[in-house]
């Protein structure tokens, strides 16, 4: 199990930007997949963005079709965080962020591949 602590929620107004954070336990994080995933009221838990372990050829990274080429997931192996950038937000990206990290450094955006979970911050961003 990894300690995940999640960090830079908040309320913004549509179109404005929000930075997330997420710090990571253990000296192999470089090697997991690192994951982020957010939730909605009555809504299913859904996959946001995805950045692989070492191991791979250069970085892999996924993203859901709805927050392409406006979120940007990175990774400081040195101080063992995972940011989401997120621009031009919108209504519907309101919900609770979560970051996940997969050891077994799957590069995949399911979540059943995920071993350890955050707590989750919200996000609120109004019209």
């Amino acid at each position: 199990q990894v300690q995940l602590v999640e960090s830079g929620g908040g309320l913004v107004q549509a179109g404005g930007s929000l930075r997330l954070s997420c710090a990571a336990s253990g000296r192999t994080f470089s090697d997991y997949t690192m994951g982020w995933f957010r939730q909605a009221p009555g809504k299913e838990r859904e996959f946001v963005a995805a950045i692989s372990g070492s191991g791979w050829r250069g970085d892999i990274t996924y993203y859901a079709d709805s927050v392409k080429g406006r979120f940007t997931i990175s990774r400081d192996n040195a101080k063992n965080t995972v940011s989401l950038q997120m621009n031009s937000l919108k209504p519907e990206d309101t919900a609770n962020y979560y970051c996940a990290a997969d050891r077994k450094n799957s590069a995949s955006r399911r979540y059943s591949t995920y071993d350890s979970w955050g707590q989750g911050t919200q996000v609120t961003v109004s019209s």
